[in-house]
């Protein structure tokens, strides 16, 4: 076998059936280590993470590829239950891509068929590879498991179920079979290789190391949902850093949350910004466009796309205005504690739609009709109730930066959302009030048909944001994420 550069390689590639080492051809980095880290934390939580954070230096001393994989394997699936264990489809892929190398990522996708081989389990990258690169199959190996929980161990490999078993009928024989590894050989299932007629690529460390990074508009499907609280790639370096913030950042966060809870906006404002938070507000060139009008006895109505729980209360903020928030599911927790009044609403349209309509005849109203948060730049279909309700309506554009946690989840704890927010070093939130929706433009004033004025107004947020408008729902995003469809998700207007 001999090490060639894949750039060099791309054109005869063209058409040609591929076996490839998915780490040692496709990633820039290819340790493992951060991937096992992001397993440990999401599926075994914080004590877990801190084991495999601990016993990496064993890890490293005995190498990642024999004995050191199995150690990771052992301390970060050892009791996780195997039936909803979802962090392959739901965490890595975002993960895997953000370390992919454009110039691999070319290369493979050329070819006419690929089959993947990975040292990762089968549960871990699976759904990764078949979702995103379309492989035609996956050579990895599966974890054991005892009454519906993950042993840690590797499967023993069973004679009729090797990969040269699986896949020689579509490789034995053919010419236009190339294999494609990295430096850890081993890895791909030897047997394989006497089938080859064509010559085995080994790739270099160095060249991935020097690979692009695959963009954003290349990847083969759009990133929209991911989950899983952890906002880095958790490298030792980094991980070493995380665990140093932690206990600060705990700090912090019931800091923050507690100020910004019990104190009035004036006060929580200044404390908030010298912690460290950043709030950006931008308004309309024209302030009259957010006056309201004197002929509607309703207050205004405020929509804005759906980033974390915390939206209605950041508005609030730069407004400085009493504001009432409409609320699906939110734990009783978070509820007590809000700052601003929020009604729960039922999932029934005829009494969400009356309750929204007595809230606004009290005054100032903000809804987030997307129905479930996105932390992509993307917007969710926008539920078109709010649009039969008044003519006053304020489209807000709301965006959130974050470095270390997300403040959002499909599969953990929702009370524990504005925790993990304010747990970042600098969270900052973007918030752009836009120009109120013009009366041709609305149902009462511009016979516009619901649909129509939710349309426009997910348009607007987009633009102002530079976010792809999609036509996805809450009910898309949890079954992707969660497997249901999200019967319990936070705060926002219900998806009708």
């Amino acid at each position: 076998m001999k090490t060639v550069s894949l750039v060099h390689k791309t054109e005869e590639l063209a058409n040609k059936t591929v076996v490839f080492d998915f780490e040692g051809t496709l990633l820039r980095s290819a340790s493992l280590f951060p991937y096992f880290m992001l397993v440990a934390f999401e599926a075994g939580g914080l004590l877990r993470s801190l084991v495999l954070f601990v016993s990496y230096p064993l890890v490293w001393l005995v190498g990642e590829d024999q004995l050191g994989l199995k150690i990771m394997v052992f301390l970060t699936l050892f009791g996780i239950k195997k039936d909803t264990f979802r962090i392959g489809s739901a965490v890595l892929p975002k993960f895997f891509l953000e370390n992919m190398g454009w110039e691999g990522f070319e290369a493979i996708m050329r070819c006419n068929k690929k089959v993947a081989s990975s040292k990762l389990p089968r549960a871990m990258v699976e759904g990764f590879l078949k979702d995103y690169l379309g492989v035609e199959g996956v050579i990895a190996r599966d974890i054991k498991s005892f009454k519906g929980y993950f042993l840690g161990l590797f499967e023993e490999k069973k004679e009729n179920n090797t990969p040269t078993h699986r896949y020689d009928e579509a490789t034995a024989g053919n010419d236009n079979t190339i294999s494609i590894t990295g430096s850890h050989i081993e890895y791909i299932d030897q047997e394989l290789f006497p089938y080859f007629k064509k010559v085995c690529l080994m790739l270099s460390s160095e060249e991935r190391r020097n690979w692009h990074v695959l963009p954003k508009e290349r990847y083969p499907k759009p990133l929209i949902f991911h989950d899983g609280r952890l906002a880095f790639r958790p490298t030792p370096a980094s991980s070493l850093a995380f665990f140093m913030w932690l206990p600060l950042g705990l700090f912090l966060s019931i800091c923050r949350f507690t100020f910004g809870t019990a104190l009035p906006f004036n006060l929580s404002a200044p404390v908030l910004a010298f912690s460290g938070t950043r709030t950006t507000l931008s308004r309309p060139q024209n302030p009259l466009s957010l006056v309201q009008n004197e002929e509607n006895q309703k207050g205004m109505l405020y929509v804005c796309n759906h980033r974390t729980l915390l939206d209605p209360l950041y508005i609030a903020y730069v407004l400085d205005k009493p504001l009432s928030a409409v609320t699906y599911s939110l734990s009783r927790f978070n509820e007590l504690v809000a700052p601003i009044r929020t009604i729960r609403l039922t999932r029934d349209r005829e009494r969400d739609r009356e309750t929204m309509d007595k809230l606004l005849s009290l005054g100032n109203l903000v809804v987030c009709p997307e129905g479930t948060t996105c932390r992509e730049p993307y917007l969710l279909r926008f539920s078109p109730l709010f649009a039969e309700l008044t003519d006053d309506i304020v489209p807000v554009a709301v965006d959130v930066k974050v470095s270390m946690f997300y403040g959002t989840t499909a599969s953990g704890h929702k009370c524990l959302d504005p925790f993990f927010h304010f747990m970042n070093p600098n969270p900052t939130y973007f918030i752009k009030i836009l120009d109120r929706v013009p009366l041709s433009e609305t149902c009462l004033g511009g016979g516009r048909s619901r649909i129509e004025v939710a349309n426009f107004v997910q348009r607007e947020i987009g633009n102002a944001l530079g976010f792809a408008c999609t036509s996805l729902t809450r009910k898309d995003k949890y079954m992707i994420l969660a497997g249901n469809e999200g019967v319990n998700e936070g705060p926002c207007h219900n998806c009708k």
